[in-house]
């Protein structure tokens, strides 16, 4: 059984050289039939921008277990967390402090109708040229440009083999 409620406070956050370690993923799926890519976005909890989940990682967790994590209580979707995208240093908007920002791919297994954090989101599925016109982190507008690389080549990849 999952827990309801989201992780908050930030006593148990993990910090490198005084930056706020935080982690975030990028929900996908493939569309049924054509095999075309679509991720997930969210809202900010005030509403005003559209992200992909992330957070702090706190220190009774993996970074992946963290990732998993954002995506369930901000998303409310689970599934399998893949290779790091990268890594990012950013500035907080809110804060004014550096955070250093690490960035997964999960393919979605489950899409949940009730999570922690439903009143105070909405989730959108598009298309990835959707995804970038709307994120306003540029940290994850590079991660998805990575994520898409990837996906890329490992399309070719599989095509190689075929043929």
């Amino acid at each position: 059984m999952m827990c309801l409620v989201s992780r908050t406070g930030r006593e148990f956050q993990r910090y490198d050289m005084g930056r706020r370690l935080v982690v975030g993923c990028i929900p996908y799926r493939y569309k049924d039939g054509n095999g075309e890519v679509e991720v997930l976005v969210i809202s900010s909890q005030k509403g005003h921008a559209m992200m992909f989940p992330k957070g702090g990682w706190e220190l009774d967790e993996s970074v992946e277990e963290a990732a998993l994590r954002e995506c369930y209580e901000e998303a409310g979707v689970v599934g399998d967390v893949e290779c790091k995208l990268g890594q990012w240093s950013f500035k907080s908007k809110s804060r004014g402090i550096y955070h250093e920002g690490h960035m997964f791919p999960m393919l979605v297994a489950e899409q949940l109708e009730i999570w922690p954090e439903k009143n105070l989101r909405q989730r959108v599925w598009m298309n990835v040229e959707e995804a970038k016109e709307v994120c306003q982190s540029w940290w994850m507008k590079e991660a998805l440009d990575v994520f898409v690389e990837r996906i890329a080549s490992s399309t070719f990849t599989k095509q190689d083999f075929l043929n």
